[in-house]
């Protein structure tokens, strides 16, 4: 199971990548997401995948068992994830304002647009 879930975020984290190479803001937004949720993969795998009990420590003990899970890299993922979607409603309304100053979202109409404003 743990080679489907590391071969799905080498995939994530390549398209990813892939999509960064873009020329449209919106394809280079996306390629920005999925190599996000790649690597909360790769970080989510890290804790390791221990079907069985919740992760918490027994009245006693001092550490996990040997069959519960790591709960710190889910933690990490989670927070990772809310981050993520702050950080997307932001770009997506800077993306906004882009798109009624300039009136497209290519990156090759800024390296036109931005010599014609001159110094501000």
């Amino acid at each position: 199971m743990e080679w489907i879930l590391a071969t799905t975020s080498g995939v994530l984290l390549a398209a990813g990548f892939y999509s960064l190479l873009k020329r449209n803001l919106l394809q280079i937004l996306i390629g920005i997401l999925v190599l996000g949720h790649g690597a909360s993969l790769v970080v989510f795998l890290s804790g390791g995948l221990k079907p069985g009990k919740p992760a918490f420590v027994p009245e006693g003990a001092t550490v996990l068992g040997a069959n519960q899970a790591d709960p710190l890299p889910q933690a990490l993922v989670l927070t990772a994830i809310v981050i993520g979607f702050g950080i997307t409603g932001f770009v997506l309304m800077l993306f906004k304002q882009s798109w009624n100053v300039v009136g497209t979202l290519s990156t090759e109409a800024y390296r036109s647009s931005g010599s014609e404003g001159g110094n501000a």
